[in-house]
Formats: structure tokens, sequence, C-alpha cells
């Protein structure tokens, strides 16, 4: 199940960045600070959604 979680990890940690990025743009946060803090926020968000998906997959 680990290597399943790690493989899902990968797509659905760059999807959450991207979906965190674009919020925080349409918002007006466009300086480097609010970024970086809502691609981190979205990079640990993928760790619980992967770990959850995988244990339903396998």
């Amino acid at each position: 199940m680990t290597r399943l979680m790690m493989i899902l990890f990968s797509f659905i940690s760059v999807t959450l960045m991207g979906i965190c990025i674009v919020i925080a743009l349409v918002t007006g946060n466009d300086t480097l600070t609010p970024i970086v803090v809502s691609a981190a926020i979205g990079f640990v968000a993928a760790l619980p959604a992967s770990f959850i998906i995988a244990r339903k997959l396998a």
C-alpha cells in the first residue's frame, strides 16, 4: 500500500498545490510569500488525501 500511496501522492500533491496557488492568485495575493505558503498547504494536504485514497483502493 505504501507504493500505491507514493504514486498517488505524486499526482495528488501537484494537483492540490496548483489549486491552492490558483486560489491565492485569484484572491489577489500575487507576491512570493502567499504563493509559497499556499503551495506548502497543498503539499501537506496531499499526504492524508493520498493515504485515504490508497487505503480505499487497496
